[in-house]
């Protein structure tokens, strides 16, 4: 029988990013500093051992469904990466004095209301509990993955409240409920340890779109508060240059999947087992795309853009890249083909424009909104690690 090792650190670890940032006020620490205070916390870890009893005492490590082999110390501690719990929302107007047009925000819609999170603020806190039209939700930020997903955090009638823990693994966020204190892998939304082993969230649909293109189709939207009641640099990208191209994922120690650039975006179209990835250079080149998946109609929009969130020190002078999602194609019963006529997405069956939320502007069709089907955009290594099988999209 294989021993299950408990899950320690076994290298330098994030916290040499995340503390390069800042520390509790404000000041900008020295590299010597950030690599030593990584040391000793990756020393630290190895010798007392991540599953300790005082940092986690309602956790049943028996119940696990991952080798603990796989897991690695991020450097911060059980909660050293601190969600919000409750958080404040401005309106467009006040969020516009701090947020720049072109920065990202990952936007959800409920039945009344939408709200925007800035990237700049998931950057430090990498979740957010709230509450939409009465339905619990956790938007989680995972930026060594580049992966952003909402989850309703309600199951059995139970809302469950998540935290970070300060683990990775496949360089993918470890969250866990402060209800059972199970472990969560958040690139999937199942439990991997605990009580809640096996169960898995439901994914919300959401977009990641510049924050000009949510004020222009939600302009009575609301926006997260940086009145989070904690001290950090919201605006500032403490992983600069983190998704260049040619460089390599950061504490992930799995084999990456030479079809892509481990580095290179990619916008994920699931059904079944089977899964279909845009990369971003793609839809770069093609920024309306009608195919067909899994025998159903799909069109993507790539058509607007906005800054990535891990490119310069400052988000807002970050490089344009596609703000993308994936819609079923259908309306009504009919079938619609859409093409880019002036930068704007246009069905050729009605003459009807569209926007990048898959709502109709004008035209036969105002006010029709098309089904969203895409699973948001990550990392390729990350897709590939836990979806190993995926196929890419080719014209």
């Amino acid at each position: 029988m294989k021993r299950m090792r408990s899950p320690v650190s076994r290298k330098t670890s994030r916290q040499a990013v995340e503390i390069s940032a800042l520390n509790s006020t404000g000041t900008r620490i020295p590299r010597m500093a950030i690599f030593l205070v990584a040391l000793l916390w990756s020393s630290f870890a190895s010798a007392f051992g991540l599953t300790n009893s005082a940092e986690w005492p309602v956790t049943d490590f028996k119940n696990s469904s991952v080798d603990f082999d796989e897991i690695l110390s991020g450097g911060p501690p059980k909660d050293g990466i601190p969600s919000i719990d409750s958080p404040k929302f401005i309106d467009i107007k006040s969020a516009s004095e701090w947020l720049q047009d072109k920065e990202p925000v990952i936007v959800v819609s409920g039945s009344k209301s939408s709200r925007a999170y800035p990237l700049q603020i998931l950057m430090w806190h990498e979740i957010v509990n709230d509450v939409i039209d009465d339905v619990a939700v956790s938007v989680t930020f995972c930026p060594l993955c580049n992966a952003s997903i909402v989850f309703d955090r309600t199951i059995d009638g139970v809302q469950y409240d998540f935290g970070t823990t300060g683990r990775l693994r496949r360089s993918d966020m470890i969250m866990y409920d402060r209800q059972t204190e199970s472990w969560w892998q958040q690139f999937t939304g199942k439990g991997i340890i605990g009580k809640m082993n096996g169960v898995t969230l439901a994914q919300i649909p959401s977009h990641i779109v510049s924050f000009g293109s949510y004020k222009e189709h939600h302009p009575e939207g609301q926006v997260l508060s940086r009145e989070t009641g904690i001290n950090r640099d919201y605006g500032r990208n403490p992983y600069a240059g983190y998704d260049d191209i040619n460089s390599s994922p950061f504490l992930f120690r799995g084999k990456t999947d030479d079809r892509l650039p481990p580095m290179e975006r990619v916008l994920t179209l699931r059904s079944g087992d089977s899964t279909l990835l845009f990369t971003l250079a793609t839809l770069k080149e093609l920024p309306v795309v009608n195919t067909v998946f899994d025998e159903k109609p799909v069109t993507v929009f790539s058509f607007a853009t906005m800054n990535s969130a891990l490119d310069k020190a400052r988000i807002n002078e970050s490089r344009l890249i596609p703000a993308g999602a994936i819609y079923d194609s259908t309306v009504d019963g009919k079938k619609l083909t859409f093409e880019l006529r002036d930068g704007v997405a246009v069905d050729s069956e009605t003459g009807s424009t569209w926007s990048i939320f898959g709502v109709a502007q004008s035209g036969p069709l105002a006010g029709k909104k098309l089904q969203q089907l895409d699973g948001g955009v990550h990392f390729a290594f990350a897709w590939f690690a836990f979806d190993p099988e995926a196929q890419i999209f080719k014209q």
